[in-house]
């Protein structure tokens, strides 16, 4: 098939995965989804596109990019509408700063999925994931750079994230602005929404994710759930509200 193909991660919201979307979305580009297997081996995409994890977009006959800033601007170059990166130079690079810290290796998602990792009893991932196969466990632990040492940072990065979020929405609607970068919405907007539901999704009726999912995604624990501010929420909800589309559909 010619177009965008989107592999994403069947069933449940992946954080990756539904940031993409949101991007597409809002950059006016229709995609073909695909299916991905969340934690297994996905030999058929690996056969295909060279990975086994989601996001990956295929366009055209061009080779597969899954990084979400090669994905954001793969939607700025196909897309259409307002670009989702700011004009402004400093604002550009703090849009993109911010992003990274969500999404990015040591970022947000990264950092929540070691602290899931850590906290979660195996036979609740089983139960949520499947069974993972030993070879495939490996090869994750690989892939994810998984490690004592990053499982026991992770929720201290975390918090080190969602305060300095919280700090930039402050600072943001003391300039009379509602967005984390300056007066229009941004690509940083749009991760902070997708990621919000590894920290607190959003009730059954607008994210009717696995039961034997949320538990998972919402057990941010003690430390953590001090930095979920009420600011970061509302500012969650106004996004998918004005510019996305609610239920979420996976």
């Amino acid at each position: 098939m010619k177009g965008l193909r989107l592999v994403l991660s069947a069933g449940l919201p992946g954080p990756w995965g539904e940031a993409a979307k949101a991007v597409l979305h809002v950059r006016n580009v229709p995609f073909l989804p695909v299916e991905q297997v969340p934690l297994q081996a996905n030999e058929e995409l690996v056969e295909w596109t060279g990975i086994r994890n989601a996001p990956i977009a295929i366009y055209n006959d061009e080779h597969p990019v899954a990084g979400w800033l090669d994905i954001l601007h793969l939607a700025e170059r196909i897309g259409s509408g307002p670009s989702l990166l700011p004009e402004d130079y400093r604002d550009r690079a703090l849009a993109l700063g911010i992003t990274s810290e969500i999404s990015s290796p040591g970022g947000l998602g990264w950092n929540r999925r070691y602290q899931i990792l850590a906290e979660t009893p195996e036979e609740d991932i089983s139960a949520a994931y499947g069974k993972i196969a030993p070879p495939v466990q490996a090869k994750l632990a690989n892939e994810y750079r998984i490690s004592a040492e990053a499982m026991a940072a992770a929720p201290a990065r975390i918090v080190h994230i969602l305060d300095g979020l919280t700090g930039q929405l402050r600072r943001q609607k003391q300039a009379g602005s509602e967005y984390l970068v300056g007066d229009r919405l941004s690509v940083a907007d749009l991760h902070w929404a997708a990621f919000s539901n590894l920290i607190a999704p959003l009730p059954h009726e607008l994210n009717p994710m696995p039961e034997t999912i949320r538990p998972i995604y919402g057990g941010v624990g003690p430390v953590i759930a001090p930095s979920v501010s009420d600011e970061l929420l509302a500012h969650r909800l106004m996004i998918f509200e004005r510019h996305l589309t609610l239920p979420l559909d996976f």
